[in-house]
């Protein structure tokens, strides 16, 4: 066997002793259905581990989505030295844990009425016009991100489940669709929003 031979060899060999190497290239390279079977392959067993330790649905189906947000902006990051189930747990154990670590900010209702969305921040962000300014900006970014990036049934998926704090099962119910076409399509909403 020749020297150029060698990592054809160990590539086919780390294939074989873990079949996600190959799903975790083609995701690389962008391709989305790649990273679509790993979703589904790892899914139930985030839920899993996720909902024996914060046992709130709404919260296990947030974090969940937030580990597969991490491993996806951090897939380049997996160099196989362990298998790909143990940095995918690697990475939901620190999602946990970050999510065990932030601080909660108290929530305020929102107004009813016609208020616009800057007018309601500046309100609640009195005596600091830098943090108002920043809620500011950052509410029209969101805002118009929802508006160029999101399909309408994504905006009203992200609208029930984050907004009115719909469950996933609610969803699926009001929707008529499967939890698991509720959980994909708002991971995909999640994941265009965080690319602003």
């Amino acid at each position: 066997m020749g020297a150029l031979d060698a990592p054809v060899a160990d590539t086919h060999r780390e294939q074989l002793l873990d079949p996600d190497v190959a799903l975790v290239a083609r995701t690389r390279q962008g391709d989305e259905a790649a990273f679509q079977l790993l979703y589904d392959r790892y899914f139930r067993r985030v839920y899993s581990f996720l909902d024996r330790r914060l046992g709130n649905r709404a919260d296990v189906e947030e974090t969940v989505q937030e580990v597969f947000i991490n491993v996806f902006s951090s897939i380049d990051g997996f160099r196989g030295e362990a298998p790909f189930a143990a940095w995918v747990f690697g990475i939901t154990r620190r999602t946990l844990a970050a999510r065990f670590k932030r601080k909660r900010h108290p929530m305020v209702p929102m107004p009813d009425g016609e208020t616009e969305g800057s007018e309601w921040a500046s309100r609640y962000v009195e005596g600091d016009p830098l943090a108002a300014y920043e809620f500011r900006e950052q509410l029209d970014r969101l805002d118009h991100a929802m508006r160029e990036k999101l399909s309408d049934e994504q905006r009203r998926l992200i609208t029930l489940h984050h907004l009115e704090n719909k469950t996933i099962q609610d969803i699926a119910v009001t929707l008529r669709k499967s939890e698991d076409a509720v959980k994909s399509n708002l991971y995909r909403a999640r994941k265009l929003l965080l690319a602003r």
